[in-house]
């Protein structure tokens, strides 16, 4: 039988979420939900030379917290990308494999989006390619408040409010990080700290994090 996951969007997910799809034969993408805020659905953290720094996307929600999660739209009159990639870049320019990281995501800092699942999926498929990992991804189409027992459903467990010390199907390893030096090692960043920092090497190292 296929070990089935669920899984919220999530804008540059946390490396606990990137285990989660190497982890599952198929991946189901949490699409009929209504927008949580406060989650990793706009938000994401990476380490920048004065610690964790938190970047989120201003989601625009056309009928408030009930509005569904693929009809969220993004408030481009911020600036955020700019801001978002200025964090990046300075967080990474000194990164092993940053030059190589940031071909691939500069691209949706120079361009226009208006959805933020929109947004997160392409994310999400241009990462994936950057890790040689093919992943079964399938969205949701009905809302269910819990799912089957054959399902691990990770929706609300992987979220910036709970610890993901909890997890009990995941075991940390270390990897090196530019300001390790001044913070030590800190868990559970954005994926894109891990392949700033490791390139290819993400791969195994996602893989050996899952029991």
């Amino acid at each position: 039988m296929d070990r089935k996951v669920v899984l919220s969007t999530a804008y540059l997910p946390p490396i606990q979420y990137f285990a989660k799809l190497l982890a599952y034969d198929v991946v189901y993408i949490e699409s009929a939900e209504n927008y949580a805020k406060q989650s990793y659905r706009n938000r994401c953290t990476i380490l920048s030379a004065n610690g964790p720094l938190n970047l989120s996307v201003p989601a625009v929600k056309s009928l408030g917290n009930h509005t569904p999660i693929t009809k969220v739209g993004i408030d481009n009159s911020s600036e955020w990308q700019k801001n978002h990639w200025r964090a990046v870049e300075s967080a990474y320019r000194s990164s092993p494999f940053f030059d190589f990281g940031a071909d691939l995501l500069l691209p949706f800092y120079t361009q226009r989006f208006e959805n933020l699942f929109e947004l997160n999926m392409e994310l999400l498929k241009v990462l994936l390619g950057f890790i040689g990992v093919v992943v079964d991804v399938r969205f949701t189409t009905t809302y269910l408040t819990s799912y089957p027992e054959e399902y691990h459903d990770c929706r609300y467990f992987i979220h910036p409010k709970r610890s993901f010390k909890a997890d009990d199907h995941m075991v940390w390893v270390e990897y090196y990080q530019v300001f390790s030096d001044r913070f030590g090692f800190v868990p559970n960043l954005s994926v894109i700290d891990l392949i700033f920092n490791e390139g290819l090497g993400a791969t195994s190292i996602l893989k050996s994090m899952n029991k």
